[in-house]
């Protein structure tokens, strides 16, 4: 059976980016990134998940970090040139980005917000993000998932 083409993955597809999809049973009560990472067969450190949050300043923004990691709020508002950055509330996730948690992504959000990749990320030659729907992931190349999204690359993530 082939896998309904999300707006982002048709995002990849107008840029002409190469990717892979990759499907995984949902479990409604564990979308933690750690299982998601487990069930599509990748280390943690190589699977980002897409965090919403809010700055003082500059408000809203996207911060893509590994699932083995938390945001560090501090170096987000370095990043972003805030005083302060806080994660949005769970119920604003959705009405903000279009995207339900566990399926939210920075590609073909509702809104252009501006984007945060974790530097770590350079490491690897493939990475993980949600395509924008529980149960499937998409592979690229870090370069081209930060040309996707128009990110900036910056030391955001801190271990748990």
């Amino acid at each position: 059976m082939a896998i309904a083409k999300t707006n982002a993955v048709r995002l990849l597809d107008r840029l002409g980016v190469a990717y892979e999809l990759r499907e995984y049973e949902v479990d409604p009560d564990d979308l933690v990134a750690e299982s998601v990472a487990r069930k599509i067969g990748l280390p943690p450190e190589q699977v980002f998940k897409t965090l919403v949050a809010r700055g003082d300043k500059h408000g809203v923004c996207l911060a893509v970090v590994p699932a083995d990691c938390e945001l560090d709020l501090k170096a987000m508002a370095k990043a972003t040139g805030d005083k302060k950055v806080d994660t949005v509330a769970l119920k604003e996730v959705e009405p903000l980005t279009g995207y339900i948690r566990g399926g939210v992504t920075a590609m073909a959000c509702k809104k252009a917000y501006p984007v945060y990749l974790e530097e770590t990320a350079e490491l690897f030659e493939v990475i993980s993000v949600s395509a924008g729907v529980r149960g499937v992931q998409v592979l690229l190349a870090p370069d081209d998932y930060v040309r996707a999204v128009d990110a900036r690359v910056a030391g955001i993530a801190k271990a748990r």
